[in-house]
């Protein structure tokens, strides 16, 4: 890689009037007039908007694609849904499937745009589900949710294929990995030969280990181009950019220090061309920083934290308080625009 590599990061506004010159984030309601120069050999400075390469542009600015039938135009609010015995907080709450279903009606009632249903723990420390075991946790909540009239979009959270497949049969609509479709080598395959929209996401390391000690040279940079290598790769698997959802995996492989590095400059990846999600709900940080080590009194923290991401253009938020995300985020954005958000 070479030193020389040059990353230009829109420094993200809001509000009722845009400046002159200012250029539209991924075709959304937020703007920007300047950017952010980083590179491994230099310290940052900024540039007006207007002397940005036309490439990144390129990348930055036009209206993100329709993804399973989600309008990225505005904020997604993706609930998760895990049907596991042993997820980080909630393991054994909603893993059988009339709990399952119980718990999924009510975060479409309370606004969610989509779930995210996982079958293996990906939490620090847990060890990997055999693919039948994690098809029988999944599938079966699958159907159940359509049986039931559930109608939005389904994920499906899994490293492998079988489960992924079984996934799709029972009516699931994308692909969410989170080890950015380097666990199963056919995964990628098989989304393509379905036309799935996938989220692909960073992770240093597996769940088993990689909270141990986890090292980047620069871990914005570096973060920036695995996930640039990954899109590049699936595309390569015959996946459209326009399908392909970025994640940069905060908590996966990363200290509390890597984790606010990255939602500090998140716009950065902005320049890939895709969606961009971000999961940081409950997550140990936000225990540690809002002195919430009980898992009930994280709302708040991961409400703040998803308010600050989407002030950074971010299209999807994976989280598991619904309607507090959802509460929050029409005040937000009543308050920026000054009138109710119409959407």
């Amino acid at each position: 890689m070479s030193s020389m590599k040059t990353y230009f990061r829109p420094i993200v506004l809001t509000g009722p009037e845009r400046p002159e010159g200012a250029l539209p984030l991924a075709g959304g309601a937020l703007w920007f007039d300047r950017v952010e120069v980083l590179a491994r050999d230099h310290v940052p400075y900024v540039l007006p908007a207007d002397q940005t390469p036309q490439s990144v542009l390129e990348y930055l600015t036009p209206p993100r694609a329709v993804i399973a039938g989600l309008d990225m135009q505005r904020v997604q609010i993706m609930g998760i849904l895990n049907v596991t015995p042993d997820s980080f907080t909630d393991g054994g709450q909603h893993d059988a499937p009339a709990a399952a279903l119980a718990h999924a009606s009510r975060m479409q009632a309370e606004g969610a745009d989509l779930i995210d249903i996982g079958g293996e723990s990906t939490r620090p420390g847990a060890l990997a589900v055999p693919a039948d075991q994690e098809i029988a946790r999944t599938a079966p909540v699958i159907a159940a949710l359509r049986a039931a009239g559930i109608g939005i979009p389904l994920s499906i959270d899994t490293r492998k294929t079988a489960v992924a497949r079984a996934a799709v049969t029972a009516g699931a609509d994308l692909v969410n990995d989170v080890s950015g479709f380097t666990f199963d080598a056919d995964l990628a395959r098989l989304c393509a030969d379905h036309d799935l929209p996938v989220c692909v996401m960073h992770a240093q390391g597996d769940p088993q280990t990689m909270q141990q000690n986890p090292h980047y040279d620069n871990v914005l940079l570096d973060v920036y181009d695995y996930l640039e290598g990954r899109v590049t790769a699936l595309e390569d698997a015959g996946i459209p950019r326009a399908r392909i959802i970025v994640d940069p995996g905060i908590g996966f492989g990363k200290t509390q220090a890597h984790n606010l590095a990255l939602l500090a400059r998140l716009s950065l990846f902005h320049g890939l061309g895709c969606a961009v999600l971000l999961g940081a709900s409950r997550k140990k940080f936000i225990a540690t920083l809002g002195q919430a080590p009980e898992i009930a009194d994280r709302v708040h923290g991961s409400v703040a934290v998803a308010l600050a991401a989407v002030a950074q253009g971010v299209q999807i938020l994976r989280i598991h308080d619904v309607f507090a995300t959802r509460s929050a985020l029409s005040l937000w954005q009543a308050a920026t625009k000054g009138t109710p958000d119409d959407t």
